[in-house]
């Protein structure tokens, strides 16, 4: 009887490398967060630590990189990455545009009378602040991550595509992530811009912004001789027709904007706030209105989903846990309602869910390679019942290059865009952290 074969093993330094991967990138990341958070306990260490860390990050990446064997792969991603760039760019500056419009259109008058919705989640979290032990609650109140936290994770889950730790490609994965970020702002803008809801925190834009007291004439006309009679909101209702007259405000300050002048009406500029329009949109910021829904979270739940597709196990389950530890501490500090976080974690889910055909960690050559054997399968039979190996070992050898990608670039091209991406990369990642206070 002839004895089976062993399964083939895996050469002992390919296992070994994988697991170091794997241990190296959930302690990295534990240690990141870890470090991070002695800005709070121990600012001293903090300062000590942190450029280490990154330094040490850099070298790992930097080191590994002419070792890397999917360069080839990633080459060919990059179009698609850089159009994953623009596309979340220009939804950046949309949502940017229309957080300022919120802001502006009511002014400063209605941001400081209009009271917050009430939010039984918060008055949950006040609720259980007088039952949890106090440690427990410090540990609620404890900002042990942030919004640059999840992007600085995801970074890193990009980069460990070098040590083997996810599939190549790592700009596939990026791509993905981007992609799903930028629908997601338009999304988050869309519903908005809809309904101005009133903010958690009513002092918020008379400290940030230098908008027009009284509301839009655009405004003056549609709401407000009607928000606080409900007898003109139903004759409204009845007609259909707006009847109130614009009131005597002071005119609208309108600069030369030269070929951004469209956006006058829309930002509301003030003389004191600069002549340039980009200059109300940096203050725009976060936004003092309850923006439906939660961007921070939006990213916590991207990157979360990013770990548990791609990589999986405790770190994963770690990283869900701090997603819903940030979602608890933005209803807490009133950053947003309860609905913002909820909204925000499904909106994330289903929408990573549904940008799979972006990158997937599932084998993509392994299910080549079956449709082919599935589509060989009758000729390898008849050339087993005809004994003909020759013909066996071309149908086997079809199947294997199913599996393959398209012929690569050349060496220098690639030893090129491997140098290029890494120094690119590695640039915004340092410009984030350091010219920005949350990534």
């Amino acid at each position: 009887m002839a004895r089976a074969k062993a399964p083939r093993r895996k050469p002992p330094q390919a296992v070994s490398r994988r697991l170091l991967g794997f241990c190296g990138l959930s302690f990295a990341a534990g240690l990141y967060v870890g470090i991070d958070y002695l800005r709070y306990l121990s600012p001293t260490w903090h300062q000590r630590l942190q450029p280490v860390l990154w330094a040490a990050l850099a070298l790992a990446a930097a080191a590994r990189a002419p070792f890397y064997r999917h360069w080839d792969v990633e080459l060919r991603a990059v179009l698609p990455f850089l159009g994953s760039i623009v596309f979340m760019l220009g939804a950046f500056l949309v949502e940017m545009i229309s957080v300022r419009f919120v802001s502006a259109l009511m002014g400063l008058q209605w941001h400081g009378s209009a009271a917050p919705l009430p939010d039984t989640g918060q008055w949950l979290l006040l609720a259980l602040n007088e039952k949890l032990p106090g440690s427990v609650v410090d540990l609620l109140r404890a900002h042990v991550i942030t919004l640059h936290h999840y992007l600085m994770l995801f970074m890193m889950l990009g980069f460990s595509v070098l040590f083997d730790c996810i599939k190549a490609p790592g700009l596939g994965i990026a791509t993905r992530y981007m992609f799903t970020m930028a629908v997601g702002r338009l999304l988050r803008t869309a519903t908005f811009v809809g309904t101005i809801l009133p903010s958690a925190r009513p002092w918020c834009a008379a400290g940030r912004y230098q908008i027009p007291g009284h509301p839009h004439p655009w405004a003056q006309k549609y709401y407000v001789p009607y928000a606080s009679d409900s007898h003109a909101i139903r004759a409204v209702i009845d007609n259909d027709m707006a009847y109130a007259d614009v009131q005597a405000y002071p005119d609208e300050y309108s600069p030369d904007w030269g070929r951004m002048s469209f956006l006058v009406d829309i930002l509301r500029p003030t003389p004191g706030e600069g002549p340039a329009w980009y200059h109300l949109l940096k203050k725009a910021s976060g936004g003092c209105n309850d923006l439906m829904y939660s961007g921070h979270m939006l990213v916590a739940v991207l990157t979360a989903m990013a770990w548990t597709e791609a990589y999986g196990g405790w770190i994963s389950v770690a990283i869900w846990f701090l997603v819903l530890h940030s979602a608890q501490r933005e209803i807490r500090e009133r950053h947003h309602y309860t609905v913002d976080c909820v909204v925000a974690i499904y909106v994330g889910i289903l929408l990573w869910r549904m940008t799979r055909f972006i990158w997937s960690a599932r084998d993509a050559s392994r299910a080549r390679r079956l449709a082919k054997l599935e589509e060989v399968q009758s000729r390898l039979i008849h050339a087993a019942k005809d004994a003909d190996i020759n013909e066996i070992r071309d149908l086997l050898k079809e199947v294997e290059l199913a599996g393959h990608d398209k012929p690569g670039f050349s060496q220098r091209a690639i030893l090129a865009f491997a140098a290029a991406t890494i120094i690119f990369t590695l640039t915004c990642v340092v410009l984030a952290l350091t010219l920005t206070s949350d990534g």
